[in-house]
């Protein structure tokens, strides 16, 4: 149990939902570290496959970092600040099983840098999403300068990053920054269906894919290929590789053990 974070199992999926709604899911030190308990949970539980990252309320995902406690910040620690975030978020990134974010409201600051640590982003099409921080003085320290880049391209990333601005969940579909958008009363049960769809899928290939693509992106082309053709090489020593072909030829639903 946690004061800031809520964790529920529906079969193979877990979710995780940020709790500080009177805050608007603010990101602060002990949400932070307890997020960081349950990512390492969920990594150790073979028996979930996908997780659901949302937030508590109606209106925000979460709308950054905690002001407050920033404030108190001396500079060394501010940086401390960051590159705890940033190993949270990394965790995330590196769980090995797809994350759906049900992006619910705000995705600001900090909340848009958790959401891009995501597998896939489903947002409400009232959703919000920018990194605000330079108004503040400041840039974001959650790894945003690094993940939106990516995600989006230099140009967008750097209109975003040093106009502060906000744009809403059909920009952020255009651009790339999600991956779907709809009504805001139905982001759960899309989120619930897509995960439990990535849940059913053999977890090894699952867990390869997100692999070769997390670091093939940040290497050549040609290691990017070597790592896919070793992944490959693997999965067909594993039984769910056979069962999915064996099920594929004779015409039934493959039952994936994860072995």
């Amino acid at each position: 149990m946690f004061d800031n974070l809520l964790i529920a199992r529906e079969g193979a999926v877990a979710l995780l939902t940020l709790n500080r709604p009177q805050s608007l899911n603010a990101l602060n030190a002990p949400l932070l570290d307890e997020l960081r308990q349950a990512i390492l949970q969920v990594r150790d539980d073979s028996s979930l496959r996908a997780v659901i990252m949302t937030g508590a309320g109606t209106r925000a995902f979460a709308a950054g970092a905690d002001l407050k406690e920033l404030a108190a910040l001396p500079p060394v620690a501010m940086q401390a600040y960051a590159q705890a975030g940033q190993r949270v978020l990394d965790l995330l990134e590196q769980l090995g099983k797809p994350v759906v974010a049900a992006i619910n409201g705000f995705a600001l600051g900090g909340g848009c840098e958790l959401a891009m640590a995501c597998t896939l982003r489903i947002a409400a099409d009232t959703a919000r999403f920018g990194q605000p921080e330079v108004n503040l003085g400041l840039m974001p320290g959650f790894a945003g300068t690094q993940r939106l880049v990516r995600l989006i391209g230099k140009g967008r990333a750097l209109d975003l990053l040093l106009t502060g601005r906000q744009i809403d969940a059909a920009d952020a579909l255009r651009i790339g920054l999600v991956d779907r958008v709809c009504p805001a009363a139905a982001v759960m049960t899309e989120a619930r269906t897509l995960a439990g769809e990535l849940a059913a899928k053999p977890p090894l290939a699952v867990r390869s894919i997100l692999e070769a693509v997390h670091r093939g992106s940040e290497t050549t082309f040609e290691a990017g290929q070597a790592l896919e053709a070793s992944l490959f090489g693997l999965l067909a020593s594993t039984a769910d590789m056979r069962e999915g072909t064996a099920a594929f030829l004779e015409k039934r639903p493959p039952v994936f053990k994860g072995e």
